[in-house]
């Protein structure tokens, strides 16, 4: 297993199994050269969003990398005021302008429930989700999916989709691994995506996982991130510094046991959970 290795979504287009995350990555000089960071360092996925404010530094660094498209998987997000037909189908055309590329190979719908739309969610959802299966016969995106999504909400969009979701990209750690979110996505044959992998820090400071990682000679950070991909999740690592980006890659020399595994698994809390997307104030 490598970097270059992929996981196979439910329409067939192959995802490399670790993306490179940009989300308060700053944009200019820093969005740009991390991306470039990452892609000399042999991650061939990225991940943004139009909310994250750095499409453009993105683009810049895909270019300057000198890698060809064909082996860059990039994936960016519809924004909560974009919700709706017209505004979403401006809002992939945005993105791909911004970004400065002729195709987007996954586009998700950030959030299911923005504080401007909480009463008729459902709506503007199914309104996007058809905007965005335009694009995709048009040729602008080869895969759409969802993001912060429970069960709830993707059974609504099912109700009016013609082209399923692919991905669920969740807040998922060993701090919250979100079982009902990650059995609804395995139900349904979605791939979940691991945001914030790394938790927000705090679970630097767990001393289980301090213990594991000195009994495998590797880092916290490398720890969770196998542990996220022993689970089939894909994780999204995210750094602005170049040996910390190398450093992140480092996955594929070791596993951990299953004894480790459970360890893991029962640190549930101790470094923050996933936010409530029906209580979210944005």
């Amino acid at each position: 297993m490598s970097l270059t290795d992929t996981y196979t979504l439910n329409n067939g287009v192959k995802i490399p199994v670790v993306g490179f995350g940009t989300w308060q990555t700053p944009d200019g000089n820093i969005a740009e050269s991390s991306v470039l960071a990452a892609l000399n360092a042999g991650y061939h996925h990225i991940d943004t969003a139009a909310a994250y404010g750095n499409q453009e530094s993105v683009g810049r660094g895909i270019r300057k990398s000198g890698v060809s498209r064909e082996e860059i998987f990039v994936t960016t997000k519809l924004w909560n005021k974009d919700h709706g037909y017209q505004a979403a189908k401006q809002a992939i055309d945005r993105s791909l302008m911004e970004l400065g590329l002729d195709y987007l190979d996954l586009y998700l719908i950030h959030w299911p429930n923005p504080v401007d739309f909480r009463e008729h969610w459902q709506e503007t959802n199914a309104d996007s989700w058809r905007a965005m299966e335009e694009a995709v016969n048009a040729g602008k995106i080869r895969a759409i999916g969802v993001s912060n999504f429970r069960a709830k909400h993707l059974d609504e969009l099912y109700k009016t989709a013609t082209v399923k979701p692919t991905v669920n990209q969740i807040y998922l750690n060993p701090s919250d691994l979100q079982p009902e979110v990650t059995s609804y996505n395995e139900a349904h044959n979605l791939l979940s995506e691991a945001y914030s992998p790394l938790g927000t820090g705090r679970i630097f400071k767990i001393a289980e996982l301090q213990e594991i990682a000195n009994n495998y000679g590797k880092t916290i950070a490398q720890v969770v991130l196998r542990w996220s991909l022993q689970h089939g999740f894909l994780p999204l690592p995210k750094s602005v510094h170049a040996d910390r980006i190398k450093e992140n890659a480092q996955l594929f020399d070791f596993e951990l046991s299953a004894a480790d595994i459970k360890i893991i698994d029962s640190l549930q809390g101790q470094a923050g959970l996933a936010t409530d997307p029906d209580t979210t104030n944005f």
